[in-house]
């Protein structure tokens, strides 16, 4: 028998990331976490959907161009959701261009994300579709089963639903604290902490 402790659910790095074993991150050298981020079981992160160069243009490109998913701090990705990098045809040649996520984005369980950007404070709920190249503003929530259309741009505060997903309110003064997502990392990982009572 080893005596080494058990190896707990959640891999926690160096920035406070606290991934899953058993979710899939495919082509994690594409895949940058901000820190503090929490990716639960199932999750699945496509990496290896990077945007593809020619080889005949310049080989010294910018370091981080094949950056496929960039995501913020204090993100939460539940159970079961994807991310993919939107892609599309360009120059001829098939492409994926860069999923980019700000800080304090909660991802509902079941959800697929191929959104060209989402902003911060952004809450998208369960089951939902975010279509390719969409564009999420800052503080925007996404209710449960919504089917965000490819390329729907959604301002900042809103509050979007249906199938088609359309603008459906607005994010009420005050209501941004719930958008703060500190508090639900700390109930999550190894060692997690109870719900502070609200």
């Amino acid at each position: 028998m080893s005596r080494r402790p058990p190896r707990g659910e959640y891999i926690e790095t160096d920035t406070g990331n606290k991934v899953a074993r058993k979710a899939t991150l495919v082509g994690t050298q594409n895949i940058m976490l901000g820190g503090k981020t929490v990716i639960q079981p199932e999750v699945m992160i496509r990496g290896d959907l990077v945007r593809s160069v020619p080889s005949s243009s310049s080989s010294a490109s910018a370091p981080g161009s094949n950056t496929a998913v960039a995501i913020g701090r204090y993100c939460f990705l539940s159970r079961g959701c994807c991310l993919r990098p939107p892609g599309r045809l360009y120059k001829g040649a098939f492409t994926y261009m860069p999923l980019r996520m700000g800080d304090h984005v909660f991802v509902g369980s079941q959800s697929v994300v191929q959104a060209a950007s989402v902003g911060s404070h952004v809450h998208i709920g369960a089951k939902v579709v975010v279509g390719e190249f969409a564009i999420i503003k800052d503080y925007v929530r996404i209710l449960d089963g919504s089917i965000v259309p490819p390329n729907m741009v959604i301002p900042s505060f809103s509050v979007v639903a249906g199938q088609p997903a359309r603008v459906i309110g607005e994010v009420p003064e005050g209501g941004h604290e719930a958008f703060e997502l500190r508090d639900l990392y700390k109930t999550v990982g190894n060692n997690p902490q109870p719900a502070a009572p609200s």
